[in-house]
């Protein structure tokens, strides 16, 4: 026992007595004594963020908006609905590559049959105003999640109306 105790303090002051004592900060004086503590940094400082890349999801987001809202029960789009799709347009217009799909999505209340009818409905009525105004509909497809995906967790009016969308997904 008493071997194994010697052992173990004869490793202790070796690996002691090999480590580097650092020096004091602050009696350092000189930009060669910093060195020691502070290696200079040969990494170029990191650039600021540029913004999204174009043509993502990210930017279509940030640029005119991914979702449109309906009213309860409705799949009509309204007057802000039309002014997003028409920037919608115009964004996919600038990235004629990029085909994406509208998700239709319903708030919690009315079956779940219904409400993946209705949001089939959105998002049959915002692909056919994007065709409209000249986006080929082989670059458009529509599924509907009903009330399956909700974008607000809540059983009130507010929660309601977020949920009431129609999403434009980047594929």
């Amino acid at each position: 026992m008493s071997a194994r105790i010697l052992s173990l303090l004869a490793v202790m002051v070796l690996v002691a007595g090999c480590s580097k004592p650092q020096p004091d900060v602050g009696s350092l004086s000189t930009d060669a004594d910093m060195t020691a503590v502070a290696p200079i940094m040969t990494d170029p400082i990191p650039s600021v963020d540029q913004g999204p890349v174009p043509g993502t999801q990210q930017d279509l987001v940030i640029a005119v908006g991914d979702r449109v809202f309906f009213s309860y029960d409705k799949y009509d789009l309204a007057s802000d609905a039309r002014t997003t799709i028409e920037r919608q347009t115009q964004w996919l217009r600038r990235y004629p590559h990029i085909n994406i799909s509208i998700e239709g999505h319903c708030d919690e209340r009315g079956t779940r049959e219904y409400n993946l009818a209705l949001g089939e409905k959105r998002a049959a009525s915002v692909k056919n105003y994007l065709i409209a105004l000249g986006i080929e509909s082989s670059r458009i497809q529509t599924l509907s999640y009903g009330k399956e995906r909700p974008a607000v967790m809540g059983s009130d009016e507010t929660s309601w109306a977020q949920n009431r969308r129609g999403v434009v997904v980047v594929q």
